[in-house]
């Protein structure tokens, strides 16, 4: 009877421990995802925070510039603005999707507008050069806008970096597929299927970014925390990232499509992939998707 009861309970201790154990390492390889994960949105959303106080910034030097009352309100009631979103973004935590999805948005619409009010800054820097060259015959228009304008001139510096800023590039419609060959038209039910990783994007209108050959990098995160392929690395914020893809494009201002492919040389698990685009020392999109 002994043996009867004590064999059994064997096996059940056995089992239990076989259970803690896998339990415990699956916990802990989550974990170890989770942290990168947090890393990166933790990254993402500071970058945000100092663009919102660039932003923010570029708003009173803008004022201190101009002389025309109904833009400096305009100026000011924008400068509110980016400064509330800022707060907003600092109460956030970084987990919460959501929250910085629609900040991330919000962001876009202050860079465009920004983008105007330099755009027309520098218009009317134009205008005046314009009246300079024309005195003689046009002496009261021009010191009317020499009066508008004045002291931009002396900060052609300052403005060249307002543009730098406003024309950094934005990478939008993030998808990313798992397929079983090159050519396939549909993806994988199982990731663990896959031969072939794609994405694809679309680099935004810009008519203020500087035209010419840009190398963007693809980093995808996998479930592990690990990067996919680790091709190669880049400098971002004083240090370098390892990417899963890169690519060489010519940028003419106009919307860019972009696909880039990677073939799978490793096992791929189901979870959460993270896809992040960077350009210029600049993350410009990010996303993730889930796989069975």
């Amino acid at each position: 009877m002994n043996k009867k009861v004590l064999i059994p309970l064997v096996v059940v201790g056995v089992l239990l421990l076989g259970g803690i154990a896998y339990l415990t390492l699956s916990l802990q390889k989550e974990k170890q995802a989770n942290k990168a994960m947090q890393e990166l949105a933790e990254m993402d959303k500071k970058e945000m925070e100092n663009e919102y106080q660039q932003f923010a910034d570029q708003y009173s030097e803008m004022k201190t510039r101009i002389n025309n009352d109904s833009i400096v309100a305009q100026l000011t009631r924008e400068q509110e603005r980016t400064e509330a979103l800022l707060q907003e973004l600092k109460n956030v935590k970084s987990s919460d999707a959501r929250e910085i999805a629609r900040l991330k948005k919000e962001l876009a619409t202050c860079r465009a507008v920004i983008r105007s009010y330099v755009l027309e800054i520098d218009s009317l820097n134009r205008l005046n050069q314009n009246l300079t060259a024309e005195n003689t015959r046009v002496k009261g228009q021009y010191e009317e806008a020499t009066r508008q304008i004045e002291g931009l001139n002396s900060d052609k510096a300052s403005l060249s970096e307002k543009v730098a800023i406003a024309a950094q590039l934005d990478a939008t419609g993030i998808t990313m597929g798992a397929k079983k060959k090159n050519g396939a038209k549909k993806n994988v039910k199982k990731i663990k299927d896959a031969k072939l990783i794609t994405v694809g994007f679309t680099i935004a209108r810009n008519v203020t970014a500087q035209n010419g050959k840009r190398q963007l990098y693809v980093r995808i995160t996998t479930p592990a925390g690990g990067v996919m392929g680790a091709s190669g690395s880049f400098k971002y914020e004083n240090r370098s990232l390892q990417y899963t893809m890169a690519k060489t494009i010519e940028y003419t201002g106009n919307e860019t499509p972009v696909t880039m492919y990677w073939n799978v040389s490793e096992t791929l698990n189901p979870g959460t992939y993270s896809v992040s685009v960077f350009a210029d020392g600049n993350l410009i999109g990010q996303r993730n998707f889930t796989f069975k």
